[in-house]
């Protein structure tokens, strides 16, 4: 149990991922939980947790798997939020504590509103700013919120003693908590880790489909490696997360377009100086980023 007594009697996982077999393993290893139940649509999935200890059991219909929880954190792509939300609500206990850790807000509070009813005041909107390229059940580790943020977004109607109880789980997993609004999240994330992957994206594709791509990617260096890792992240998650915040997503690549345009034209007229000053205050600015 940790200092404070925080413990969690049942906790539910819709979705035993990455971020969701992490958030368990680290919850066990922190011993504030008492059941793990897990909730995935491949049962494959499930059996592995069982075996890798992140699960204690299972239940193949959403239903079941919430009866009787304390704590329910959803932890699939976007897209399959909201119906998730219809199916678990008329199950859930009085008093029972949900949260997500979505990646874009607005359309999960809205989804959560839509579907929760009375129990809506008890969702606490979260999204852990921490992750891997890698996917799927075998990808968790205990330490990956370790000294990470998680970001919370409640509203006007949550309850207060639910956003606690949600602060002290991320806290019991090694993440400092941190409060934001949702459209404030949004735009944040957006710049900060949506419009990157977009980029890396975007690189592998366009290369993907020169002629001499087998050259070009065998000489690929550490810069190659480093900025592309992303790339290699759940196809399915990011289409999700593009349509949920595609406003804030379309805004900043139409900026990024303007920069790049600015670069190919000071290249164009072989001005020294533009290319310089472009690179010396991207350069000035990354250099002051103390904490990447």
């Amino acid at each position: 149990m940790s200092e404070d007594g925080f413990r969690i009697r049942r906790l539910c996982l819709i979705g035993v991922g990455l971020i969701g077999g992490s958030l368990s393993l680290a919850l066990k290893q922190a011993g504030v939980v008492g059941h793990v139940v897990g909730h995935a649509r491949n049962e494959d999935s499930l059996r592995k947790g069982i075996q890798r200890g992140l699960l204690d059991s299972y239940a193949l219909d959403p239903a079941d798997a919430v009866r009787g929880c304390d704590l329910v954190v959803v932890a699939t792509p976007l897209g399959a939020i909201r119906p998730v939300f219809a199916a678990i609500a008329p199950h859930l206990s009085d008093g029972c504590v949900i949260t997500d850790v979505g990646s874009a807000k607005a359309t999960v509070v809205a989804d959560a509103r839509a579907e929760l009813g009375a129990h809506f005041p008890r969702f606490v909107a979260g999204h852990p700013i921490a992750g891997t390229e890698n996917s799927g059940v075998e990808a968790g580790f205990a330490e990956l919120f370790r000294e990470r943020k998680v970001i919370l977004t409640p509203v006007a109607e949550t309850d207060a003693s639910a956003e606690a109880r949600v602060s002290a789980m991320w806290r019991a997993a090694g993440a400092e908590v941190e409060r934001m609004s949702v459209v404030h999240h949004d735009r944040v994330l957006a710049a900060t880790s949506h419009l990157p992957h977009m980029l890396a994206f975007a690189l592998v594709s366009h290369l993907s489909k020169m002629s001499d791509q087998d050259e070009i990617f065998e000489y690929a260096a550490g810069g190659f490696r480093d900025f592309t890792r992303i790339a290699s992240s759940d196809p399915v998650m990011w289409r999700d997360v593009c349509l949920a915040n595609g406003e804030a997503l379309l805004e900043l690549i139409e900026g990024f377009q303007h920069e790049l345009q600015e670069v190919a034209e000071a290249i164009r007229q072989r001005d020294a100086d533009a290319l310089f000053e472009h690179f010396r205050s991207a350069k000035q600015t990354r250099d002051q980023l103390k904490h990447l």
